[in-house]
Formats: C-alpha cells, sequence, structure tokens
C-alpha cells in the first residue's frame, strides 16, 4: 500500500509509463491477438497500482498516521 505522498507521486509515475508503453503497443502491434497478449499484463498492473492510489486518496492523512 502506498504510505506517504513520495509512493503516490512514484505510482502516478508508473502508471503513465505504463499507459505510454501501451499506448505504443496500440500503434505498432497489427495483430489484435498479440496486442492484447501484449497488453494485458501492462493493464492488469496499471488497474492494481490505481486501487492503491484510490485506497491512498480515500484516507485522509491523519488516518494514515493512525494506521503507522
Amino acid at each position: 500500500m502506498i504510505a506517504n505522498d513520495e509512493e503516490l507521486e512514484a505510482t502516478l509515475e508508473r502508471i503513465r509509463h505504463f499507459q505510454r508503453q501501451v499506448a505504443h503497443l496500440r500503434k505498432v502491434e497489427t495483430n489484435p491477438a498479440n496486442y492484447r497478449l501484449s497488453a494485458s499484463g501492462f493493464l492488469a498492473e496499471i488497474d492494481r497500482m490505481q486501487l492503491e492510489v484510490r485506497e491512498f486518496l480515500s484516507l485522509h492523512p491523519v488516518e494514515l498516521a493512525a494506521t503507522d
């Protein structure tokens, strides 16, 4: 789980990086089946990280401090 603002920023940057990779794959992969196979791992990781971001942002900083 994301524990602080630094980790939040790192996770958001990682999401952006993976999104750029998937966007690039969409441009260069000509076979739809190969595209889905190549992109599926990135998309699953993006989903997982977005859930972590959502969980972090749903907590007030005081609540985060209480979980330490």
